[in-house]
């Protein structure tokens, strides 16, 4: 399982998300260009000190995260988008080990060839009036439920 954020926006989302990688064991890919400078400084505050502990990887663009799908280990990966533009509610699909959880740009979300070459595209129903939650927290919330269905989650320790 892993997490990708398309060129994010705000560090601190992308700190909290590194976090979020490393305390539940995922991997996490990150496409550039960001809306921010990449640093420690940018990202401490909320990923605190979680960077050295999560896997993360860095692409220049989205054409070189996708060069990167083709090499093993992410060759039979499925590419799920998490879109308010999707009819499927993340609760009602059935997730696999192997999945990749996509988040969008906070401002923009994203273009329409990256809709285009996503395997499945899922929304978290939300009230009626509301536009869409903290991308870190939608990532959190769909993450936990993929970890949930594929028996995903780290081995607690004793």
């Amino acid at each position: 399982m892993r997490l990708a954020l398309f060129e994010p926006d705000i560090p601190q989302n992308t700190g909290t998300l590194i976090r979020t990688a490393a305390c539940l064991g995922v991997g996490l890919d990150v496409i550039e260009p960001c809306g921010f400078v990449w640093s420690d400084k940018a990202l401490k505050r909320s990923g605190m000190d979680y960077a050295a502990l999560a896997p993360v990887t860095r692409h220049a663009d989205w054409a070189a995260f996708q060069e990167a799908r083709q090499t093993p280990p992410m060759t039979e990966s499925r590419l799920i988008l998490l879109t308010t533009g999707a009819d499927m509610p993340y609760t009602a699909f059935s997730f696999a080990p192997g999945d990749i959880l996509l988040l969008g740009r906070e401002s923009a979300g994203v273009p329409d060839e990256v809709h285009e070459a996503a395997d499945a595209r899922l929304l978290i129903p939300m009230a009626p009036g509301a536009r869409s939650l903290n991308v870190a927290l939608a990532g959190a919330m769909v993450l936990g439920e993929a970890l949930r269905q594929t028996n995903g989650f780290p081995e607690a320790e004793s």
